[in-house]
């Protein structure tokens, strides 16, 4: 496991934002798509089958992928770097940390300025509790 240092996490939050948005929009549209999708089968299933536009419902089809190739190329990336994507729905990301010979996890949710958090490894997000100095002067394994 790659682990960070507060300063490094810090300075590839604007790419990993970026990306981490991507994803999350990209869910969305797949989650509206099969709600479409979802609405359609009970209509068929309601009516004993209804006209159904191929053409239309191919595009939404095409789309769908198109959205889940997105989402997966943007998750892969940050993957690829080593961080964590906690939670896709509040955009949620655990950078691994080493400090004082403990591993734990610098905690940044999307909309958040800032990393300010950090928990265990086996806390998860309700175990958050406020970074300080000794987390700050963390430094990362190539640093």
């Amino acid at each position: 496991m790659r682990t960070f240092g507060y300063q490094e996490a810090l300075s590839l939050l604007p790419v990993l934002e970026s990306l981490l948005r991507s994803s999350m929009e990209a869910k969305e549209e797949i989650e509206a798509i099969d709600r479409d999708f979802s609405s359609l089968g009970e209509q068929i299933f309601i009516n004993g089958g209804t006209r159904v536009d191929v053409v239309t419902w191919a595009k939404r089809r095409a789309e769908r992928d198109k959205s889940l190739e997105k989402a997966k190329n943007a998750l892969s990336e940050i993957n690829a770097v080593g961080v964590q994507v906690k939670d896709l729905d509040i955009g949620l990301l655990d950078f691994p940390c080493e400090v004082e010979g403990e591993i734990i996890l610098l905690c940044w949710k999307m909309g958040e300025e800032t990393i300010t958090h950090w928990h265990g490894m086996e806390e998860g997000f309700a175990g958050r509790k406020p970074v300080d100095e000794r987390i700050m002067k963390a430094k990362g394994p190539q640093q």
